[in-house]
């Protein structure tokens, strides 16, 4: 219930962010919602009506290759996006397009880094990143912003290259802020000693699909019998993580510690 609020409050945020900054001056956002606001601008559809049309092909590429519960986050963030882009009136917060290019994107990317956060996405080009994310460890956000090249030329073509260079400032801005946020491409080692460590076990290999290590300890003061399992995940799957073990074992004693480097076979893929 708290990714769900998380999420639909954050994707508020971002339509806010749309529709009293960028919108106003022309500047658009990166990836497919950037796309949305061009054509939002130029014809007589709603931006948010746009945006769910262009993001269904992704959901559903989404729904085949990653997990049910982030496509399904994802699904909720683009239908409040969209509604919201719908219901809130477009009003020019400022009158100068700098600082509304700069504060739109670090306001986008708060509200995306927090959809993240909450394993979630906000569709577009966030899904195509996740995809390419599962194979090398590049930053999240650098992957967005790379790919949201063509965004700016389109801007450039479209509106004038001042819009373009604006557009540039807020998708660097996002995508800056996102990386400070998410992180997903920082690596965790979990050590989780548990008194339930076959049911603990079962539910990091049944729905994390990660290695464990499964080693055998004693309490110093209890002297009962415990287990210890360590595996290594990415930044983005901690919360899913914690949900888990929790479900396994509430009373289990987990220590995270972030890890500098893997050597070895370690699938990056989102399950």
């Amino acid at each position: 219930m708290r990714n769900i609020v998380v999420i639909t409050l954050a994707s508020i945020l971002v339509a806010f962010a749309y529709n009293f900054l960028l919108i106003p001056h022309e500047i658009l956002s990166g990836g497919l919602s950037g796309i949305a606001i061009m054509l939002g601008i130029i014809t007589p559809l709603n931006t948010g009506v746009i945006n769910l049309l262009l993001n269904l092909p992704l959901l559903i590429i989404g729904v085949l290759k990653l997990g049910k519960r982030f496509i399904g986050y994802t699904i909720l963030s683009v239908v409040v996006l969209s509604a919201s882009l719908y219901i809130i009136p477009i009003h020019k917060a400022t009158q100068d397009p700098i600082l509304a290019s700069l504060f739109g994107g670090v306001i986008v990317g708060l509200g995306t880094g927090m959809i993240f956060r909450a394993a979630g996405s906000s569709g577009g080009f966030d899904i195509i990143a996740m995809l390419l994310s599962r194979k090398r460890d590049f930053p999240l956000g650098t992957l967005i912003s790379a790919m949201n090249g063509i965004v700016v030329a389109i801007s450039g073509f479209v509106f004038s290259w001042d819009a373009a260079l604006l557009t540039l400032v807020s998708i660097y801005a996002t995508g800056k802020v996102v990386d400070t946020i998410h992180t997903s491409h920082i690596k965790l080692t979990l050590m989780i000693i548990t008194s339930k460590g076959e049911e603990v076990k079962q539910q990091l290999l049944e729905k994390l699909h990660r290695g464990v290590t499964i080693m055998d300890a004693k309490g110093a003061y209890s002297g009962e019998g415990r287990k210890v399992l360590i595996t290594v995940i990415t930044r983005y799957q901690l919360a899913e993580v914690k949900g888990l073990i929790k479900e396994a074992d509430a009373k289990a004693f987990v220590n995270i510690l972030q890890t500098t480097e893997v050597i070895g076979v370690f699938d990056r893929g989102i399950k």
